[in-house]
């Protein structure tokens, strides 16, 4: 299918083809929706590989997941125990209890700024350790932030 009219098509259209892809063990390539990844995915400029799911997930790892009200969400994995607790870059709020059931795919790649990159690269693992240890003290300074604009 081109890709001109794929765009003319929601994601929920397109699932069917991404499932059947998947399971043939192909990858796909979309581009996220939303500011929930800043800063490590734009919308409109970046793109992520989505592969078939392994048996289990790990911490960190980014999957692609439906929630019970059918939305579809693309959040890092912060927790593993039976279900899974997971939370985009740019947000504050734990989601808790994503089962396993639930995921679609998982990223393994992605596009940056021009350039493809793996999940498995010391940067990116890097900064998923960052980004996550650092969540209370970038939570603190956007509350002071948003105190100060209200001050001002």
């Amino acid at each position: 299918m081109p890709m001109d009219s794929l765009r003319e098509h929601s994601f929920q259209e397109l699932l069917p083809l991404i499932r059947e892809q998947l399971s043939r063990g192909e990858c796909v390539r979309i581009s996220p929706k939303g500011t929930s990844m800043l800063p490590m995915l734009r919308e409109g400029t970046d793109a992520v590989v989505l592969s078939p799911v392994p048996q289990r997930l790990k911490k960190y790892d980014l999957p692609l997941y439906q929630r019970e009200n059918g939305q579809f969400v693309l959040h890092r994995i912060v927790k593993v125990k039976d279900t899974y607790t997971c939370i985009g870059d740019n947000q504050f709020v734990y989601e808790h209890g994503v089962r396993p059931d639930q995921v679609i795919a998982v990223v393994t790649g992605f596009r940056r700024k021009g350039r493809d990159h793996t999940v498995t690269e010391p940067g990116y693992r890097f900064y998923c350790s960052l980004w996550h240890y650092s969540r209370p003290l970038r939570h603190f300074w956007h509350r002071g932030l948003g105190w100060l604009r209200r001050k001002l």
